[in-house]
């Protein structure tokens, strides 16, 4: 299961003289991400490296440093701690001591890794939506089904029944609706 952030996070070092600072969040799209990431660069800052993940979206930046040395090793942050709809900025203040290639890598990979590591994680949770009319006989019945997870649903009275409109967790839908099928006795005609 994938995880993405609870808050957003900032964590700061100093590597060799220069101040490193990530600044991390969750977002749901790729405007999200970018608006992240224009309201958080430091301008004066020396380079503003990135990267961010959502689902098979990904995106990274080096902003001036040697190819390679900023914005992959963000991302590869992100990726190594099982994270998805996340954005992390790295920002540099050069401190007059040069840290090479491999010195760049470990300090953008491990100050990103570590504010990942210090945030508040939750699962990544896909929804689905499903409809469905029942008689009015199983109306109580579906209500009690809702009620037994902690569910509610839009619901429109028709004149054979009551029209169910359900967001639910995807990998909670076939047993719910098994369960449906069950507890109506098959009376439920679906609706996509």
């Amino acid at each position: 299961m994938a995880y993405t952030l609870a808050a957003p996070v900032v964590h700061e070092e100093i590597i060799q003289k220069s101040r490193f600072i990530a600044k991390a969040a969750p977002v749901a799209s790729e405007e999200e991400a970018l608006a992240f990431l224009q309201a958080h660069r430091e301008p004066q800052a020396t380079h503003n490296g990135y990267a961010y993940k959502l689902g098979n979206l990904y995106r990274f930046f080096d902003d001036g440093e040697p190819t390679g040395t900023a914005g992959k090793p963000i991302l590869h942050a992100i990726q190594a701690q099982g994270l998805d709809r996340v954005v992390v900025l790295v920002v540099r203040y050069f401190g007059g001591v040069k840290l090479g290639a491999g010195g760049l890598v470990r300090a953008y990979g491990g100050v990103a890794a570590e504010a990942l590591r210090r945030a508040s994680k939750v699962p990544l949770m896909e929804w689905e939506e499903v409809r469905f009319v029942v008689p009015f006989p199983q109306v109580g019945r579906v209500h009690r089904l809702l009620a037994s997870r902690s569910w509610t649903a839009l619901e429109e009275y028709l004149a054979e029944g009551v029209r169910f409109h359900l967001r639910l967790p995807a990998e909670e839908k076939e047993a719910f609706l098994q369960e449906l099928r069950d507890l109506t006795r098959g009376q439920v005609r679906w609706e996509g």
